[in-house]
């Protein structure tokens, strides 16, 4: 079972994650894309690396816009190291300015 991280340990991992945030319990960062298009590419690549880490993101799209809350279910709906790893991912394919 995750263990969730420290308030400073969500600092220190925030401080990496341009634009991300917590809120209720959760990394959170809404990314806006030029087209549904480049939205749905996004979710896609996102996809794929959050089943590589066997972790997986709450989000929503609408039209360009593709919003992405990051807790563990299996630690109490608490932000975890999980968590920070696929938000590093996210940040990794995204191509968003």
């Amino acid at each position: 079972m995750a263990q969730p991280i420290t308030p400073a340990e969500i600092t220190t991992a925030l401080a990496a994650l341009p634009g991300w945030q917590l809120e209720r319990d959760a990394l959170a960062k809404e990314f806006k894309f030029g087209t549904f298009r480049e939205a749905m590419s996004f979710m896609i690549r996102v996809a794929f690396e959050a089943e590589g880490l066997d972790h997986h993101p709450d989000w929503c799209n609408v039209y360009n816009r593709v919003s992405i809350r990051l807790s563990t279910h299996d630690a109490g709906g608490k932000v975890t190291a999980k968590d920070v790893a696929l938000a590093r991912e996210i940040e990794r394919v995204s191509w968003v300015d």
